[in-house]
């Protein structure tokens, strides 16, 4: 009979003498992983390049040697990431499938294996645009490829083709891959991509830290990138030409942005053909992994893709609801210095700025956000509800006195109050003293949350004289969807409050001699990407003084200064004024409008922005 008491004592003395052995082996464990986390954490700084590189149409072996050597110029000054333009190995202007049929090839095929060698020696990465043939089907792509020290490891087919594309490529037939390479999370996009926030969006909801930027841009696309970086947190890194190939001339200025939004370098710029570049030029920047988290790439956190469903949609070319008859628009935004709570003495400001200085012709006047208490998120929660109003309250009957008498369309901010709950609303009164619409501020701050409900629409309103006006407010100008809905809902006007004291966005950095009208010194960038991103002329409200620094600069953004369609008007940083503006909607006969912009969009591959992101599962590893 077995003596378990004793067999007990045996096992317990033996358990204690290889206690010591145990615990040092857990040890070794836990000083593994978080020797590994230690690691995965420790923060790195790449050199970047961006090779402004001009190649020679329908010569591929001629520069495909050439990008070699530049390429490898840009390595041994220690760079890591080389981005060549779109098409760099053939040209671009090619005129159908039969013109370029002797220079497509296959991914991978010669060309991305002569480059594999490249990357392998000087272990970095290069990404640079081709023409691809897809063996399956015998079809056409204006693709970029991603190289690295292992060999290709991936490619991107042109989400959104431009004209000249059109004649021989098909359209891009997948989302935008990310891949993880030992420098970032890195995606491309292509020219004409950065015309559609969807694409460089879709990038960063799958995790992306770098967006590479082949090109080959007049200015439309160059123009955008510093809004893809802000809205996405991104670093963005564009390869642009700086010559003329059968008569289209591509202006240069390769830059390299930060996730601020800041230009870290930018290649020689090339107004036009009597001014081509030739030779090549390479810019270096730097992108660190410690600015991979930021609070652009957090606020994608923020993101309600439960409102944006309308992305999804096409409608064209049966699209009935959309206005065809332009309006002559005169506009105005109203910028003072507020007094942080009293409603009264901001009527009187408001009614007086009006009376003095609103034109007799004006249509619409847009106030800033919280028109007549202020910004309060700073205030304790009983005092901002002691300021809030039902819908037509005492400030809506004031407003609608004033519309009526001026015969004035105004859109004016307030705290309203539904069934106890408090939102951040933007009221539109026509000129008849009518609530012709209400928008509910859908993307809150962290502070607006302490005390505001976010609204779940993104409505648009129609008002005699004016056409389709849609509104936001702030901080939705942030999230590039909530103008895209506006646009796919064909909104003709978009009216902004807001109460801007520089906390997000910036300046515009993009090379003044791009655009054929230029922009004033203090124009936003995100406020500029609202308007060309939907092509809606869209009038921006704010505020100034007061201790928390407000910047004004209220006024119109338009759809297209670059090409001198129209002209950008803001007003001043510091001062009260009504800052007065004319457009024409609806601009039928140009080059690119909301109808060109809808019926050259890609649905099919926006599913990304409109479900719910649990994880980033479609990152795909560098090649082993």
């Amino acid at each position: 009979m077995l003596n378990y008491k004793g067999l007990f004592i045996v096992l317990f003395l033996f358990s204690l003498v290889l206690l010591p052995f145990q615990t040092d082996a857990i040890t070794d464990k836990f000083v593994d992983k978080n020797e590994q986390k230690k690691e995965q954490t420790i923060s790195h700084t790449a050199k970047v390049a961006a090779v402004q590189f001009n190649p020679t149409f329908k010569k591929p072996e001629k520069n495909v040697k050439e990008l070699y050597n530049e390429i490898e110029k840009a390595f041994k000054t220690g760079a890591k990431l080389a981005v060549a333009p779109e098409m760099a190995t053939t040209g671009y202007m090619f005129e159908s499938r039969e013109d370029i049929a002797p220079f497509v090839e296959q991914i991978p095929g010669p060309t991305t294996k002569v480059f594999s060698e490249l990357a392998a020696e000087y272990d970095s990465y290069i990404v640079f645009g081709m023409p691809e043939k897809d063996p399956a089907t015998d079809l056409y792509y204006n693709s970029s490829v991603l190289i690295g020290p292992k060999g290709l490891i991936g490619k991107y087919r042109k989400m959104h083709l431009w004209e000249t594309d059109a004649y021989w490529a098909a359209r891009g037939d997948s989302e935008v891959p990310v891949y993880d390479t030992e420098i970032g999370k890195l995606a491309m996009n292509i020219c004409m991509d950065s015309a559609y926030h969807e694409t460089a969006r879709i990038a960063a909801v799958k995790g992306a830290d770098i967006l590479a930027f082949p090109t080959n841009s007049s200015a439309q696309t160059i123009s955008a990138l510093p809004a893809r970086a802000q809205q996405n947190g991104m670093y963005v890194i564009s390869a642009n030409r700086s010559n003329t190939e059968e008569g289209f001339h591509m202006i240069g200025a390769s830059a390299i942005w930060s996730p601020q939004g800041e230009k870290l370098a930018e290649a020689p710029h090339s107004q036009d053909e009597e001014n081509d570049i030739d030779e090549t030029n390479i810019v270096y920047g730097f992108v660190n992994s410690e600015n991979f988290k930021n609070e652009n790439k957090d606020l994608l956190k923020e993101r309600r893709p439960e409102l944006y469903k309308e992305l999804s949609q096409y409608i064209q070319p049966w699209d009935s609801r959309a206005n065809t008859e332009s309006k002559k628009v005169n506009a105005a935004s109203l910028q003072y210095t507020p007094v942080i709570g009293d409603k009264e003495a901001n009527k009187d400001k408001v009614a007086k700025l009006i009376e003095e200085e609103a034109s007799s012709s004006t249509d619409l006047i847009v106030l800033p956000e919280l028109s007549f208490t202020g910004p309060v998120s700073d205030e304790n929660i009983n005092s901002i509800y002691s300021l809030s109003e039902k819908e037509k309250g005492k400030t809506y009957q004031f407003m609608a006195k004033l519309a009526k008498s001026h015969e004035l369309n105004i859109v004016f901010g307030m705290i309203e109050r539904d069934k106890n709950k408090l939102y951040n609303s933007a009221i539109l009164v026509n000129k008849n003293g009518e609530l012709q619409g209400k928008y509910r501020k859908t993307h809150l701050d962290s502070k607006e949350k302490r005390w505001a409900t976010p609204g779940s629409s993104l409505p648009i309103f129609d008002v005699d004289d004016l056409g389709k006006v849609g509104l936001l407010i702030g901080d939705d100008v942030r999230f590039p969807e909530t103008s895209g809905v506006l646009s796919v809902k064909r909104a003709d006007i978009i009216a902004v409050p807001v109460s801007w004291n520089g906390d997000y966005s910036s300046y515009m950095e993009i090379n003044e001699d791009i655009s054929e009208n230029q922009y004033p010194e203090n124009s936003v960038v995100l406020w500029d990407a609202v308007a060309i991103g939907a092509q809606a002329y869209t009038i921006f409200a704010n505020f100034v003084g007061t201790e928390h620094d407000y910047k004004g600069s209220s006024g119109l953004y338009t759809l297209d200064p670059l090409y001198g369609l129209d002209q950008p008007v803001t007003g001043s940083s510091v001062n009260e004024e009504v800052v007065d503006f004319k457009f024409q909607t609806i601009q039928g006969d140009h080059w690119f409008n909301q109808e060109k912009l809808l019926q050259s969009r890609h649905p099919l591959f926006y599913q990304s922005l409109i479900i719910e992101q649990k994880n980033n599962t479609d990152v795909y590893p560098e090649a082993k």
